[in-house]
C-alpha cells in the first residue's frame, strides 16, 4: 500500500497534458476533414476537463482551518461559501506544515445496509425492498491517516468500504431525477464495525459509532459519475474487497431521495452508500486503505 505520490503524479499529468496539446495542435481543423475537425474539439474538450476537475479538501495549518482545491498536489485556498459560489486563490499554498482533516463537517452521517448485492449474497439475506438505513455519531469520523481504535479487544471488529455520497444543499422530499443537484460530490470512507454487538442488537448505531469509526476523505470528488466504479479494500497490502458501484441495489440518486422523504437534509451531510462483500475482522497493526476510481485513497491504520 503506498501513498499517493503527487509529485510523480503532477510529472505525468503535465507529459499527459503536453500530449494532448501535441494531438490538437496536430488535429486538422473545420478547413480540414469532417472527422479531423471532430478530434480536434474532442481533444480541446478534454483539455478543458482535465484542467477543471478539481478535489475539494479542508485542512489546518496551525490554529487556521481552510478549504482549498487540490489540484496536481497542490492546494489553492477557498474563498467563500465551499457550497456556495466560492472562489480561489490563483498561487497555490505550501503544503509544509499543512494537516489533512476530514473533508466536511455533517451534521448527520446516515449509513446504508445491504445495498451491493454481492454483500446480500454474501450474508445470506434477501435483497431489500427499500434502503436500509440509521445514523451513525458524527464524533466517529476520522481523516485520512487516522487511527482506527477497537473499543472491545475480545469483540470481532470488521472493515468496510463505502462510497460516501456529500449533500451541497438543503434538502426535502425530492424525487430521483431531482437528486443529483442536491449532490455536492462524493469521497471515499469505511464503516468499522463491531460485529459481536450488531449481532446482539436490533438497531445498528451503537456498534457502528464508536470513535474513530468512520474514516473519511480525504478529499470530495465535485465532478465524478458515480455509476460504475470500482471499489476495493486492501488489508496489510491484501486485496480484501473488489467491487463495483454498478452492484449497488439502490443508486446514489436514490438514496438521496429516499432519505430525503425522511428528514431534512443539510449541506455537508454524509451518506455512506453501503458496502461490497468481502468483509472481514481487522486487529492491531492493521493498515486499511480503500480505493475508489476517480477518488483519492483512504489510508487508516488500527491502533
Amino acid at each position: 500500500m503506498v501513498r499517493v505520490n503527487y509529485r510523480r503524479m503532477r510529472k505525468s499529468y503535465i507529459k499527459y497534458r503536453k500530449f494532448i496539446q501535441s494531438l490538437v495542435a496536430s488535429a486538422p481543423t473545420k478547413h480540414g476533414s469532417e472527422s479531423g475537425f471532430t478530434l480536434a474539439t474532442a481533444l480541446r474538450g478534454l483539455l478543458i476537463c482535465t484542467r477543471f476537475m478539481a478535489a475539494i479538501g479542508r485542512f489546518q495549518k496551525g490554529e487556521e482551518i481552510f478549504c482549498a482545491k487540490v489540484v496536481d498536489g497542490e492546494l489553492f485556498r477557498l474563498r467563500g461559501d465551499v457550497f456556495g459560489s466560492p472562489s480561489f486563490d490563483r498561487k497555490p499554498t505550501p503544503r509544509k506544515g499543512v494537516k489533512t482533516l476530514v473533508p466536511v463537517v455533517p451534521s448527520k452521517i446516515i449509513a446504508v445496509g445491504l445495498n451491493y448485492a454481492d454483500h446480500a449474497r454474501e450474508t445470506g439475506k434477501p435483497l431489500p425492498k427499500a434502503p436500509l438505513f440509521w445514523l451513525k455519531a458524527t464524533t466517529s469520523l476520522i481523516p485520512d491517516g487516522g487511527k482506527i481504535e477497537i473499543p472491545f479487544r475480545e469483540h470481532r471488529t470488521d472493515y468496510e468500504a463505502e462510497l460516501a455520497i456529500v449533500i451541497g444543499r438543503k434538502i426535502r422530499n425530492v424525487s430521483p431525477t431531482q437528486a443529483p443537484r442536491y449532490i455536492f460530490g462524493y469521497t471515499t470512507a469505511e464503516d468499522i464495525s463491531d460485529r459481536t454487538i450488531q449481532n446482539s442488537e436490533s438497531q445498528w448505531a451503537r456498534c457502528k459509532s464508536f470513535d474513530t469509526f468512520t474514516p473519511l476523505g480525504p478529499y470530495v470528488e465535485t465532478k465524478i459519475d458515480p455509476a460504475e466504479l470500482t471499489i476495493q479494500l486492501f488489508q496489510n497490502g491484501q486485496l480484501r474487497q473488489n467491487s463495483n458501484t454498478k452492484q449497488l441495489i439502490f443508486k446514489p440518486a436514490e438514496l438521496v431521495s429516499f432519505i430525503s422523504t425522511n428528514m431534512t437534509l443539510l449541506p455537508g451531510d454524509v451518506i455512506l452508500t453501503g458496502t461490497p462483500g468481502g468483509i472481514g475482522p481487522i486487529q492491531s497493526g492493521d493498515k486499511l486503505e480503500v480505493r475508489i476510481q476517480g477518488l483519492a485513497p483512504l489510508v487508516n491504520q488500527v491502533k
